[in-house]
């Protein structure tokens, strides 16, 4: 009986910490008309951004095509309610590994959320000093549709398309990773 009750619990406590570990998904559009003020561009793109707050995880998907001119940077910025302008939260000038000097591309990272290097150094000040506070301040941006993610080109520095985020849709993330992830 009593290995009986300890299976039951342990089974219970796998599903209670199974269903904690859910990554939250956001998508957006990105297009000219989403900047402020508008920038008159054919440029367009898609991303999907998934923060797994378990693992302290950011995965950024983009696509994008037809920029006027060349990209300079991408990054994520918060807080802010649509279509106002914000600070830039994560990584400056430019996402690690997203692709520069073109007008079309794509990319497909994932970041520590721990990490300083994930952080533009004023959004962590911010927001208490650490790495944190900066996460906290960004899933609740992200949560309450307060986030954008823009690119910007050599012909219109201060972006060229952006978008913000829509609802998030959760994730079911029951790695044996994501689990052993919260209890670190």
């Amino acid at each position: 009986m009593r290995q009986t009750c300890e299976r039951l619990a342990l089974g219970l406590a796998f599903l209670v910490v199974a269903s904690a570990a859910q990554a939250q998904t956001y998508t957006l559009t990105l297009s000219g008309a989403n900047e402020n003020p508008a920038v008159a561009s054919a440029g367009n793109g898609q991303a999907t951004i998934t923060i797994d707050a378990a693992a302290h995880t950011l995965r950024v998907q983009v696509t994008f095509s037809q920029l006027n001119s060349n990209t300079t940077a991408s990054h994520i910025h918060c807080c802010v309610a649509p279509p106002g302008n914000a600070g830039v939260a994560t990584t400056t000038p430019s996402f690690v590994g997203f692709p520069l000097g073109v007008t079309a591309g794509s990319m497909d990272q994932t970041y520590d959320m721990t990490q300083a290097s994930t952080w533009n150094a004023s959004f962590v000040t911010a927001n208490g000093g650490t790495t944190a506070g900066a996460e906290a301040a960004l899933i609740a941006g992200m949560a309450a549709g307060q986030a954008y993610l823009n690119i910007h080109s050599s012909v219109v520095s201060g972006g060229e398309i952006r978008g913000f985020w829509t609802a998030a849709v959760p994730v079911q993330n029951t790695s044996w990773g994501a689990i052993r992830n919260l209890y670190h």
